[in-house]
């Protein structure tokens, strides 16, 4: 939220730096993401009177001698069309900062420094500047808006400093406040915490007005969902004089980020930025019915909002209607049917409390957003509904834009406005903070923060100001018990106070991983170690994963979790599988141009024992590896695979499995010492086209509940072989149904000297007959007692070749 230092001074006499401001904010609880001054990327900019202004022939061009004060006289060349002997603009000194603008002189493009120059023979000391050159726009100082040089007041010095006459050198909080401080959403309420920690008293903003004795005869509102809208306010004003506001007011919304419309809209939105309260003026000439009526909307009713966008709304959807129609989506935006126009002559003020998660549901439904929904949704008080009406209709007899009648409707559910006493222990206060703070030092920082308190012995009696209750879900008041207060007394009398110490139960103990921790973190250095790169998704997907990846209707992948109350349709299922969430960063990569890489993900899966829940699913770590790209293949996966076996010492098997995004023929389910633990393959082509990919890819899933058994077994020593070994290379030639694990598994029974296969090749066509298939091992063989000649080896191999033929009917290829 950004809060200008200067907006902060109206309400209390701040006598500290910014930087020293800044500071009390943080030891508050409040974390300041910046503070920057508003001219910050402005430098030696001062008043410059000219004194002389002669026109260069033939050009649009003027030479000025320019008086700026302490720093002299000098030439300038100048082009503006406003620029005239007497004037007094802003100047930029050699060595000066402005912004650059673009031809339109309206569009900032950078920042640039100023240097001498000489324009068609005329030398420039300097630069006469406009107001969008110093980061200036008409709502921040009058003037600014015009294509040409900004005028300065008359009473101006030459040589002062522009940045302090145009407001440059206020200074601005970014504050990032914590959910259950919505009370401070505004000007006011941070405001609120400064004299407090500054110990200086708050001067409230004026709420007074005058009521006329005219009324709206028969004007009613009714609340037909007080569950959705526990307090509606709504004034008559007339005799409306649609116009600007004033510069003082357009400069404060324009630094919090908000342009100027009009007189009536602006004021909407000043109370929205100041008191924290959002409204709505609606132009009583388009109010049918003379009636409000807040309901809930009816199955397939559409309003179009006031930025010309049409909605379908639901039951579940909070409206405003008059007599006949829509005419807001409460707590959201204004309909286009009741905006206030230059022709608007009488307006109806609302101010309400609407229930935050409605607002929540309703903007993230429709995908319609604002910032009084946005306020909405962190939590509006009803103490703030009655302050920022009072405040709006004090700001129409401010600003002389209407009449404020005495019709004016209250409905709410009787929850009071007014503070609430509540008692708690100072020694539980105490023990929270594991320190003693002094009773009179615990009364002066919460009479500090407008907690009226008494002590009667132990006892300390608060009175909880009204916009500290009700702000967190479920009715719950922000500070209701003696943590809370002590988490108030330790913000202002200072975390520095806090000594140390061990809890109670606390106890020494020597850390370290678990067995689970350090297999998990031995397989994640496996991974890096074969060029694998970590990577973290959300652990929602969405049900069109489940589509892409072709599941059938009764699939155990299906059998997900539903979340009640989604970001989006994207994220709406809790995951079954990481596969799909593995393709689609695939597929983001390809789209960057990253066009090759491995990637690995170790998150939980959500499988579900029955739905709708009754109990916690199974939360299974998983591990999926993607590969992609030219150079990967089926086999380059089982090598990861292989790679992961003896990071553990065990051996994984694979048999053919068919799933349903898998080739056909390139796809192995994983076994471990017999017992199931995944699969790896080729992502089908028809997936891979959905997925713009331009290289293959290829996806495994490993269970690592399952897997995490073998994590910490205990290794054997084997020592190095006292003997060379031997390695023979073989082709091939067999069935295109035979496995590359079948061979394998053939050859090793058949010699117990064989250590290590590995398949380096696979070739079809050619040579090699039509239903066959061509694989080339490399197989190692270690000797253990005496040393192998090439006949022995030799021996080997024909006994191999023997048994592959018996069993498979495998050649040997020529």
């Amino acid at each position: 939220m950004l809060v200008p230092l200067s907006w902060l001074k109206e309400y209390v006499d701040i006598d500290v730096t910014p930087q020293e401001l800044e500071k009390k904010l943080f030891d508050g609880g409040f974390e300041v993401e910046e503070l920057y001054q508003v001219g910050h990327d402005i430098d030696k900019i001062v008043v410059g009177l000219v004194e002389t202004c002669e026109p260069i022939p033939e050009t649009h061009l003027h030479v000025c001698q320019v008086n700026a004060g302490e720093y002299g006289t000098m030439q300038i060349c100048c082009g503006a069309d406003n620029v005239q002997a007497g004037g007094k603009y802003p100047v930029a000194l050699v060595g000066a900062t402005v912004y650059a603008t673009a031809k339109d002189h309206k569009t900032i493009e950078g920042v640039m420094t100023i240097k001498k120059g000489k324009l068609r023979g005329f030398e420039s000391y300097g630069m006469l500047c406009s107001g969008t050159e110093l980061g200036l726009t008409e709502d921040l100082y009058p003037g600014a808006g015009y294509n040409g040089l900004l005028e300065m007041p008359a009473d101006a010095q030459p040589g002062a400093d522009v940045k302090a006459i145009t407001g440059l050198d206020d200074w601005m909080f970014d504050i990032s406040l914590t959910a259950n401080r919505p009370d401070c959403q505004s000007i006011l309420g941070i405001a609120r915490e400064v004299s407090a920690m500054l110990e200086k008293p708050l001067k409230m903003p004026s709420t007074d007005y005058t009521e006329t004795d005219v009324k709206k005869d028969g004007f009613k509102v009714s609340v037909e969902a007080p569950d959705l809208c526990p307090r509606y306010s709504a004034h008559y004003v007339y005799d409306v004089k649609m116009g600007e506001s004033p510069s003082w007011m357009k400069r404060r919304l324009a630094l919090v980020g908000i342009g100027s419309i009009s007189n009536i809209v602006d004021i909407t939105n000043y109370v929205l930025k100041e008191i924290g309260q959002p409204m709505h003026a609606f132009d009583c000439s388009y109010l049918e019915g003379n009636e409000i009526c807040v309901r809930r909307a009816h199955e397939g009713e559409k309003i179009v909002t006031l930025d010309e966008q049409e909605y379908t709304m639901s039951p579940a959807n909070l409206v405003i209607c008059d007599g006949v129609k829509p005419v807001a989506l409460a707590g959201v935006m204004g309909g286009l049917n009741s905006e206030i126009r230059d022709t608007t002559e009488s307006v109806m003020f609302e101010a309400a409390k609407f229930a935050r998660d409605n607002v929540r549901k309703t903007a993230r439904a429709l995908g319609k957003s604002s910032d009084s929904s946005s306020r909405f949704e962190k939590g509006v008080d009803e103490y703030s509904t009655v302050l920022g009406m009072k405040r709006a209709l004090h700001l129409i007899e401010e600003l002389g834009c209407g009449k404020v009648s005495s019709t004016h409707v209250d409905v709410n559910v009787g929850n009071s406005i007014e503070p609430q006493p509540m008692q708690v222990s100072i020694h539980k206060v105490n023990s929270v903070l594991g320190i003693e703070v002094p009773a009179e030092e615990i009364v002066r920082l919460m009479k500090n923060l407008n907690f009226n308190p008494t002590v009667d012995g132990d006892v300390l009696t608060l009175q909880v100001p009204a916009y500290r209750e009700d702000m967190l879900p479920e009715g719950e008041n922000d500070v209701e018990r003696y943590p809370d207060v002590a988490e108030e007394v330790i913000r202002m009398y200072g975390y520095d106070h806090i000594n140390s110490t061990f809890m109670p139960s606390a106890q020494v103990t020597a850390g370290g991983y678990n067995k689970e921790q350090k297999g998990e973190l031995a397989l994640k250095r496996t991974l890096c170690t074969m060029g694998a790169y970590e990577c973290m998704h959300y652990s929602f997907f969405s049900p069109s994963d489940l589509d892409l990846l072709k599941f059938p209707a009764d699939a155990k992948e299906r059998f997900a979790i539903q979340i009640m109350n989604p970001i989006n349709i994207d994220l709406s299922l809790m995951r079954t599988t990481l596969a799909a969430s593995m393709l689609n960063a695939i597929s983001r990569n390809e789209k960057q141009g990253i066009l090759d890489g491995r990637l690995f993900e170790v998150a939980n899966i959500f499988i579900p024992k029955n739905l709708p829940l009754t109990e916690y699913p199974d939360e299974r770590k998983t591990l999926c590896v993607g590969t992609f790209g030219a150079k990967e293949s089926f086999y380059t996966m089982k090598g990861i695979a292989n790679g992961i076996a003896d990071s553990l010492d065990v051996a994984f098997t694979y048999e053919p499995i068919q799933k349903s995004f898998l080739h056909p023929y390139q796809a192995v389910k994983v076994l471990c010492e017999g017992e199931e633990i995944g699969y790896f393959g080729k992502v089908a082509y028809d997936i891979q086209d959905k997925l713009s990919m331009r290289a293959s890819a290829y996806v495994m899933e490993l269970d690592l509940e399952i897997l995490s058994k073998w994590y910490d077994k205990k290794r054997t020593f084997i020592p190095l072989p006292k003997f060379a070994e031997e390695k023979r290379d073989l082709a091939f030639v067999m069935d295109k149904a035979i496995t590359c694990g079948e061979i394998e598994d053939c050859i090793r029974k058949e010699n117990k000297y064989v250590k290590e296969i590995k398949l380096f090749d696979i070739y079809e066509g050619g040579q090699i007959p039509e239903g066959k298939k061509s694989m080339a091992f490399s197989i190692t063989f270690v000797p253990k007692d005496e040393a192998f000649d090439d006949a022995r080896v030799q021996k080997f191999v024909d006994k191999i070749c023997a048994k592959l033929n018996e069993e498979y009917g495998v050649e040997l290829r020529a």
